[in-house]
């Protein structure tokens, strides 16, 4: 029913490519601006946090997996290749569906506009970034 040509290992890179930017993004990059938008502390993270860290990262990386096999599915059926291709891809992804799912932490979570643009920024250099992986391989 459903024939699309990915590459698996294109999936698995662009992944790990999405997951480091995350953890640089979040972490040594612009760690501790995202805390103190969060209003956390380096303790006060850790001990609010539902589940192990460790937990979290395999989870966060099998989500990264699970968006770079979607993206590959998009990129299958674009009509376009090479690094604009990926742009448009990636604008398209990121402004229709995660700046927009996003868009809720404003609107109903009391978020601030601040965080809001911080994360979805974070958001479309990591598709774009791994756009540019999948379309590598295409």
């Amino acid at each position: 029913m459903f024939n699309y040509d990915v590459n698996y290992a294109a999936v698995l890179v662009a992944a790990i490519v999405g997951f480091v930017i995350g953890w640089l993004w979040y972490g040594p990059v612009f760690g501790k601006k995202w805390m103190a938008m969060m209003g956390y502390t380096k303790e006060s993270m850790l001990s609010s946090m539902k589940m192990k860290p460790m937990t979290s990262m395999v989870l966060g990386f099998v989500s990264q997996l699970v968006m770079a096999f979607a993206l590959a599915i998009f990129a299958s059926v674009w009509m376009y290749d090479g690094l604009y291709g990926a742009f448009k891809l990636a604008f398209w992804v990121w402004l229709g569906f995660l700046a927009m799912i996003s868009l809720g932490s404003v609107l109903w979570e009391n978020r601030s506009w601040n965080l809001y643009l911080f994360n979805v920024a974070y958001q479309f250099v990591m598709i774009f970034a791994m756009a540019i992986v999948i379309f590598m391989w295409i």
